[in-house]
C-alpha cells in the first residue's frame, strides 16, 4: 500500500506539471498581412519566395516556443540541426507582420533518417525534407507562434532546388510525423493537434521560388509537452530512432545514393 504521503507528493508533481506545460488562452498567432507582413518569405535576392506552411501556435506549451524546445520536438519527428552545425548558403527573410520588418531565419532543421546526430548529414547530400523558422514577437504583434516554411528538396548535385510539389509535400510529411501517434524524444513526449487554415497564402505560383505552386494551405499544430519520464533501453530517443546509428549504415547509404 501506498503511504498518503507518497501519495501526495506525487499528486502535487502532477500538477505542478500540468500548470507548467498548460497552453495559453492568449491568441494563436497573428496573421503576418494584418501587420504589414507576408506568408511568403524572401528566399532570393530577387524576391521570390518560400511559404510559411506551418505554424507552431502560441497556445502551445512554453517550452515548445524557446529555441530549445522546438529542437527537442524537431527531434522527435524525425528532424535535426543542420550537419555538424554548420550553415552553408544565404539565410532566408520573413516578415511576420510584427514590428520587426524583414528578419533572418532563426534555425534550419533537416530530416535526419533516424539519426539525430549525424543523419542531417545524409539529408545534406542526398536531399529530404526540411524547415526553417521565425518566432512573432515583435511589438505590434508578439504572439510569440513559430511560423516555418517546409519543404522537399533535391540533393547537392541538385543544388537543393525543390522537388516537384515540394512544399505541400514538405509540410504534408512533417504534419504526419507530428500526428502518427505521441512522439517522443529524450525524456519527453509531445501531444499535437492540426488545424488546417486557408486564406493566408494565395494558391498557386505567384512569387513562389523556382515556380513551384503550392495549395495555399498553412497547417497550425498546437503541442502540448507530457510529462517526463525516465528513459529505458527500449524507450529512446524517439520513434525514429528507436535503434542505435552506425556510422558504417550511413556511409553505405550515402555511397549506393551515390553510385
Amino acid at each position: 500500500m501506498f503511504s498518503s504521503n507518497w501519495l501526495l507528493i506525487h499528486f502535487c508533481l502532477i500538477i505542478n506539471c500540468l500548470l507548467a506545460n498548460s497552453t495559453s488562452d492568449e491568441i494563436s498567432y497573428y496573421v503576418p498581412s494584418e501587420g504589414g507582413g507576408t506568408s511568403l518569405n524572401r528566399a532570393t535576392i530577387s524576391g521570390l519566395g518560400e511559404p510559411l506552411n506551418v505554424i507552431i501556435s502560441a497556445k502551445s506549451s512554453p517550452e515548445i516556443l524557446t529555441n530549445s524546445g522546438i529542437q527537442n520536438f524537431a527531434k522527435s519527428i524525425g528532424f535535426s540541426q543542420e550537419c555538424l552545425g554548420l550553415h552553408r548558403g544565404e539565410l532566408q527573410k520573413a516578415n511576420l507582420g510584427d514590428g520587426n520588418g524583414w528578419v533572418n531565419e532563426t534555425k534550419l532543421f533537416r530530416q535526419d533518417f533516424g539519426d539525430p546526430f549525424l543523419g542531417s548529414c545524409l539529408e545534406t547530400f542526398i536531399g529530404g525534407n526540411h524547415f526553417r523558422f521565425w518566432r512573432q514577437n515583435g511589438t505590434k504583434a508578439s504572439s510569440g507562434a513559430l511560423f516555418l516554411s517546409v519543404s522537399q528538396e533535391e540533393d547537392l548535385n541538385h543544388s537543393h532546388t525543390i522537388v516537384p510539389n515540394g512544399y505541400n509535400l514538405g509540410r504534408d510529411r512533417l504534419v504526419a510525423n507530428a500526428t502518427t501517434g505521441n512522439t517522443a524524444f529524450g525524456n519527453r513526449k509531445y501531444f499535437t493537434r492540426v488545424e488546417y487554415v486557408d486564406g493566408m497564402l494565395p494558391a498557386g505560383n505567384v512569387g513562389v521560388n523556382h515556380g513551384i505552386s503550392q495549395d495555399g494551405k498553412v497547417v497550425v499544430l498546437t503541442i502540448t509537452a507530457g510529462p517526463r519520464f525516465l528513459p529505458s533501453k527500449n524507450r529512446g530517443i524517439s520513434r525514429f530512432t528507436q535503434t542505435n546509428f552506425k556510422p558504417i549504415n550511413f556511409l553505405t547509404r550515402l555511397i549506393a545514393r551515390w553510385l
